[in-house]
């Protein structure tokens, strides 16, 4: 049996991963964050090689990861990483049993996602033309209208073309997780402000990125993330991040009857327990409508 350097072994499997599964960039850096952590873990426990890590190593690890109060859901994911690459271990014959299959997740208690109602999203496009100049307020409007209208990821949004958006077929292109393409719906409000953003750029390339900085390169989800936070911070809410408007536009799609499987499809969850969350959101906006206003609750 081939006897690996643990460093050789991860990036053998890294590469696995973007060249055969196509997994996208932001799939690829959180593999390669999870797994540079485990690495330096072991360097410290004077372990380099596969064959030395043992189940007590994994679970000295989960130890270490608690202690350094990292979240349960953060954990799981880690513990996903090492899966995968013990099981690429395994296919490849590099170890004779699995390390991990004996240890589970930590259990998490999953939170509702928290959103903001659709009066508060109006107040947002009020604030935007406050001390903003026309265009970037056409900018600014366009990339809530795709986050919200539309419930991208704040990365899809990022990887945007011009040619992406169909305005005859009222259709945008999206590039999900994975590499995988979806079409989502483009509704009449969110056609009518992307036209009038793009009346503003100058490049009409089909190639062109859709959102882009002075200097013509492509936006990041960093700048996304300090557009909309400046807005949401204006907003009762705890989480500010551009993924609250995507956790909105689920729940109100369902609190309006939509049907669960669609939304699913615009959401581009890969199972169904994924969208499911977003009825205990509504379920739970609708008892404490309930309570607030029947004269029985």
């Amino acid at each position: 049996m081939k006897q690996l350097n643990l460093k050789e072994v991860v990036n053998s499997m890294l590469s696995e991963l973007s060249g055969v599964s196509r997994a996208s960039q932001n799939t690829l850096d959180a593999y390669s964050n999870d797994m540079n952590e485990f690495v330096s873990f072991c360097e410290q426990k004077d372990i380099s090689t596969l064959e030395k890590i043992t189940e007590k190593t994994i679970r000295y690890f989960v130890i270490y990861l608690s202690e350094k109060g990292i979240t349960k859901s953060t954990i799981s994911r880690k513990l996903s990483a090492l899966r995968r690459l013990f099981n690429f271990a395994l296919r490849n014959e590099l170890i004779e049993k699995n390390p991990i299959n004996r240890i589970p997740n930590p259990k998490i208690t999953r939170k509702l996602p928290e959103t903001i109602n659709v009066d508060s999203y109006q107040d947002i496009f009020s604030f935007v033309e406050e001390n903003n100049n026309p265009i970037e307020v056409k900018r600014i409007k366009a990339i809530f209208e795709l986050l919200y209208g539309c419930a991208l990821r704040s990365s899809e949004l990022c990887s945007l073309n011009i040619g992406d958006i169909d305005f005859h077929s009222r259709i945008v292109k999206v590039h999900g997780k994975g590499s995988k393409v979806r079409i989502v719906p483009l509704g009449d409000k969110s056609k009518q402000v992307i036209e009038e953003y793009l009346k503003s750029v100058s490049s009409q390339s089909g190639n062109h990125p859709l959102f882009a900085d002075n200097e013509s390169r492509r936006i990041t989800r960093r700048n996304v993330y300090y557009i909309v936070n400046k807005y949401l911070q204006r907003q009762a809410i705890d989480k500010k991040s551009p993924h609250i408007l995507r956790h909105s536009a689920a729940t109100h799609m369902l609190d309006r009857d939509a049907d669960i499987m669609a939304v699913k499809e615009i959401l581009g969850h890969e199972n169904l327990s994924t969208t499911q969350i977003y009825t205990h959101v509504s379920i739970e906006r609708l008892k404490k409508s309930y309570k607030k206003a029947h004269p029985k609750s």
